[in-house]
């Protein structure tokens, strides 16, 4: 979308108008790419981090029933990108595993730079599921467990899609093929919630957004009690699901850039203990550029437009 777009956007819509001032006074004025006052995440003390997508911590903690000590961490992004440049960026990582389901990291690769020991892929046509059109979170464990093996001594960052949608076995449609070919101009579900062109009840989108939570979390539990070490359970970014942005008190819905609200950036961080500590040791990393094989950018523009991305 290009600026005059985003001009008559903002002209039809005056919400749209009050989200681009706020992310103006929220990032100062474009002086910073992320949220500089969040957790650096790799400065904390965890072997296996379970990374849920856009879970909000008071939805979280409203229903989640996991074993360990629940507490909060401020993220340094309102969105997966922030999150991996406030995080990943500029870093020699190579006593981490990298195990994701979403493929930003891999789609802005030349703009976000990463020294990781390994990457894990699971958005790939073997670990993508057609039918929802998303990565099940079981399907994220099995390649969790498999990198736990293969990698003994090395830290784990599993991230999860859920409950970011698309909404796992509800019986809905506007959550699906979010860029329809036939309409390219179709907008996501949460500005259609912003500008009120979505014919859904928000209390029905608040519904679905916990059940996705619910959906998840068995399966974070089983990977939480079978991985030995110190686990760490907690969120890219938050949501926002109707609530009033700052400093212009529009209603906001899903997760934009550079608006660092509460709900956007506070986020869960539970700590459970199994067992004995993992050894951790630092070997030699590659570029992710390198490490990773190419796969034709259809296939990840497709991946992204099924999750919600432009």
């Amino acid at each position: 979308m290009n600026i005059t777009d985003r001009l008559r956007r903002a002209v039809e819509s005056p919400n749209l108008f009050g989200r681009g001032v706020n992310r103006l006074y929220h990032r100062r004025f474009n002086s910073r790419s992320y949220n500089t006052d969040g957790t650096d995440i790799f400065a904390e003390d965890w072997d296996v981090l379970l990374v849920l997508d856009a879970c909000r911590y008071d939805t979280f903690e409203a229903h989640h029933d996991l074993p360990g000590r629940l507490e909060s961490r401020v993220s340094r992004g309102a969105a997966t990108v922030e999150f991996l440049r406030g995080n990943f960026v500029g870093r020699t990582l190579a006593d981490t595993v990298y195990v994701t389901a979403n493929p930003q990291l891999y789609r802005n690769r030349d703009r976000l730079p990463t020294d990781l020991h390994a990457v894990v892929d699971v958005w790939r046509a073997d670990g993508w599921d057609e039918d929802h059109g998303t990565v099940l979170p079981e399907t994220v464990n099995e390649y969790a467990r498999r990198a736990a093996e293969r990698y003994p001594n090395k830290r784990l960052v599993v991230h999860y899609i859920q409950p970011h949608y698309p909404f796992i076995g509800a019986d809905t449609s506007f959550d699906e093929g979010h860029l329809d070919v036939e309409n390219p101009d179709e907008e996501r579900v949460w500005d259609r919630l912003m500008t009120g062109t979505l014919d859904v009840a928000p209390e029905e989108v608040r519904r679905l957004y916990v059940d996705n939570l619910l959906r998840v979390l068995p399966h974070v539990e089983d990977l939480l009690t079978d991985l030995t070490g110190r686990t760490v359970v907690t969120a890219d970014h938050g949501n926002m699901l109707g609530e009033r942005a700052s400093p212009v008190p529009v209603r906001e819905w899903g997760h934009p850039r550079g608006i660092y609200t509460e709900h956007l950036v506070r986020v869960p961080w539970l700590v459970s203990d199994e067992g004995s500590r993992r050894t951790v040791v630092a070997e030699e990393t590659a570029d992710i550029r390198e490490t990773v094989e190419d796969v034709d950018e259809d296939i990840v523009s497709e991946r992204l437009e099924d999750l919600g991305y432009r």
